[in-house]
């Protein structure tokens, strides 16, 4: 009987990090053919090592996870990664055979890797009927991100978004700010904003998102320009002019 084996599709190192060792953890014996960072090299792994399962992140550059599942369909099963949970019911009802919640939790891939191993023989699903569903967004409207997987020191640290007090480009990084600490993410300024309700997190300034639940006070600057204090932190965060629309009201 030839040996499972699976590859794993995620653009976030430390995120394909985790969940290839809590595959090594609770199934030593699958086979990692490949570990890619984006969704071009997902389908190339696909074509050249046909593995039993595709971990595949929804949300990658290249081809979205969606575009590598209809190269997958009826070939791997696929098991979706996503920090979005409303992915879930409909990846059930269309025959994905599972999906994670980032951050990976140790007992959640337990029950995965149970499903998988049960699921593995059968023929896997054809998902074109849930991917046409994904890509319209079902009739929930847009998606935006709950939580964040931040690195600290050596450590991973799970981030509620709402607890984000700003974001700003920091060089080659972008800064998160919380009411206490800081973290340094490798993720651009720009693709955070898409990720972020905009109705709770104004882009200010072309390097600053703010929840607009934490500004405390609004001033004008001897230029005439508009600035924002943050409740806790204190900082005063600059409000370029394309954005002082925002605060027609101050």
């Amino acid at each position: 009987m030839n040996p499972l084996t699976a590859i794993i599709a995620e653009d976030e190192p430390l995120q394909r990090l985790e969940v290839r060792q809590s595959l090594n953890r609770h199934w030593p014996q699958l086979q990692i053919s490949a570990e890619v960072g984006d969704g071009v090299e997902a389908i190339r792994a696909l074509e050249r090592y046909a593995p039993t399962i595709a971990f595949l992140d929804i949300q990658m550059p290249g081809a979205s996870g969606l575009e590598v599942a209809r190269h997958a369909s009826g070939k791997s099963h696929v098991v979706f990664i996503t920090a979005y949970d409303q992915y879930a019911l409909q990846a059930f009802e269309h025959g994905a055979i599972d999906y994670i919640l980032k951050p990976i939790d140790s007992q959640r891939m337990a029950v995965t890797v149970a499903r998988l191993q049960r699921g593995s023989l059968e023929r896997p699903a054809d998902l074109g009927s849930l991917i046409e569903l994904l890509k319209r967004g079902g009739s929930a409207g847009p998606q935006y991100l709950r939580w964040l997987t931040v690195p600290k020191g050596s450590e991973l640290h799970v981030l509620a978004v709402s607890d984000i007090y700003y974001l700003r480009v920091d060089n080659k990084y972008t800064t998160i700010a919380t009411r206490s600490t800081t973290f340094l993410l490798n993720t651009p300024l720009k693709d955070m904003q898409e990720s972020l309700d905009p109705a709770i997190f104004w882009r200010i300034h072309r390097s600053i998102i703010v929840n607009v639940g934490v500004i405390d006070t609004i001033y004008r600057s001897f230029q005439g320009g508009l600035e924002v204090k943050v409740k806790d932190r204190g900082e005063i965060l600059p409000v370029s002019a394309t954005h002082a629309h925002l605060f027609k009201q101050a």
